[in-house]
């Protein structure tokens, strides 16, 4: 089997997302449906990117299930590695739309998620050693039998590069935050790529200052290490280099996915063999875009329409 360029393992489920803005859920009057979820999403934006990409990930035996894993392939993702589990149902998540800056959200994953159920016999050994990138995210690692399988994927791996670990730390997925800071710090020796904002470095790493962030990330032998500061850009080292970039000034119509978008351009630019910079430039700019779209996974951007906004966008030109 050809290695697929990326191969990611986590949470998906269905985004319920409001089309009445400005207004709590008590008072929205009409919603549409998204295929959803971190990993998925970024999943998602790899393939807009012309990527071979698989998804690890389980739904529950139920129609939003079905529609997953068909939402999944249509939009690129290869299915073959979703399954389904009896019992849990697939996780619904609603959002309330307040822009530019809150969006509150509800995530229904009760009494767990499927994706939480993923065993590590389950797993596709062959096809998470081989991909070219392997993501993953901390939420995989707040409950069992999820947390074992992705140690196992990891040893598998053997710290092979590019191992990404998206620190994503959502507090109602953990009993208290020291116990996040410790599986996150035992998951950061089987990865070489870490990224996260100042407040998931905290829990990772004890640092919200971005630069000690990121050196205590290379401190634990990590090869890359991105820390998001939101309105201030992005900071990413490495041993030998140190880059920001500024952010992309956008209309903000729907936050939520922006991350994810940023995820699945920094795979695209680690494939692509481009220099730091570049890289971030291109993520923050795909994030902007998804930035200013309701959806996630169906608002993720393709390599034209990044570059069209970094070649028309005075802030983000080369050398400005």
């Amino acid at each position: 089997m050809t290695a697929f360029d990326l191969v990611a393992t986590g949470r998906t489920g269905v985004d319920i997302y409001p089309l009445d803005h400005g207004v709590g859920l008590a008072d929205v009057r009409t919603f549409e449906k998204f295929l959803g979820g971190s990993a998925t999403n970024v999943a998602v934006a790899a393939a807009r990117y012309g990527r071979r990409v698989a998804l690890v990930t389980r739904t529950g035996d139920d129609p939003f299930g079905r529609y997953v894993a068909r939402e999944a392939e249509r939009l690129g993702v290869d299915p073959r590695f979703i399954g389904t589990v009896t019992g849990p149902p697939t996780p619904v998540t609603f959002c309330e739309v307040f822009p530019p800056d809150d969006f509150p959200l509800y995530f229904y994953r009760y009494p767990i998620a499927p994706d939480l159920l993923i065993e590590p016999a389950e797993l596709p050994l062959n096809a998470i050693r081989e991909a070219r990138v392997y993501w993953s995210t901390v939420t995989g690692l707040s409950q069992e039998p999820s947390r074992e399988a992705h140690h196992v994927a990891w040893a598998a791996r053997g710290r092979r590069p590019h191992t990404v670990l998206d620190l994503d730390y959502r507090p109602m997925f953990w009993p208290d935050p020291a116990q996040a800071a410790e599986q996150v710090g035992r998951a950061l020796h089987g990865v070489t790529v870490a990224v996260g904002n100042r407040e998931e470095c905290a829990v990772a790493v004890g640092e919200t200052d971005p630069d000690r962030a990121a050196d205590a990330l290379l401190d634990r032998g990590l090869e890359l290490a991105i820390v998001k500061r939101g309105p201030e850009g992005v900071l990413a080292k490495t041993r030998d280099e140190r880059v920001e970039v500024p952010p992309v000034p956008v209309q903000v119509v729907n936050g939520l996915g922006a991350g994810d978008a940023f995820g699945g351009a920094l795979v695209h630019g680690l494939l692509s063999g481009w220099d730091l910079r570049r890289i971030l430039r291109f993520a923050n700019a795909a994030g902007a875009i998804v930035a200013g779209r309701l959806a996630c996974s169906t608002a993720m951007p393709d390599e034209a329409e990044v570059q069209l906004l970094l070649d028309t966008h005075p802030r983000v030109r080369p050398g400005r």
